[in-house]
């Protein structure tokens, strides 16, 4: 006899706001971060020696730049799409967009951060360096924001 086909229960309206809560406050850190790195990035094109940087370099902190910039958007995507949403009841959508906002957002925020510790260390230590550095980094992130969460659901499975 087949097992009858497994239907989830709709989270209820206490958790979804509980969720979205929880979802905000996150936000709320990450923008802080990535907003500060936005800032002084918008400000390094207008400070001495960045005319002397090579293509190379331009094209690195390019990237470092939409990068960061993208993260602000995707971080803040959120509260502008509750703004446009707000008393529609769709509290349920907005918690899974931002969910999956956040996630793109801080993949982009560590993208930028490792990027402008590479340019920056290239510039004024070496690239060996820079590469060690960067890749440290990297590494950290992955670590810490992914090998974490994976091993804890690994040794403490949900309830």
């Amino acid at each position: 006899m087949d097992a009858p086909p497994h239907h989830p229960v709709p989270p209820s309206a206490d958790r979804i706001d509980r969720n979205w809560t929880e979802l905000l406050q996150e936000l709320r850190v990450a923008q802080t971060g990535v907003q500060i790195l936005s800032a002084f990035l918008l400000t390094v094109p207008f400070a001495p020696g960045f005319e002397e940087l090579d293509d190379h370099h331009r094209a690195v902190f390019a990237v470092v730049l939409w990068s960061a910039l993208t993260s602000v958007l995707l971080l803040m995507t959120p509260v502008a799409l509750h703004r446009q949403l707000f008393r529609r009841g769709e509290r349920a959508f907005l918690v899974n967009a931002a969910h999956q906002l956040a996630r793109v957002g801080l993949v982009l925020m560590a993208v930028a951060y490792v990027g402008a510790a590479w340019t920056v260390l290239d510039v004024v230590l070496s690239l060996a360096v820079a590469w060690t550095v960067a890749g440290l980094l990297a590494l950290t992130a992955l670590g810490l924001w992914v090998g974490l969460p994976l091993w804890v659901r690994h040794v403490r499975p949900r309830a």
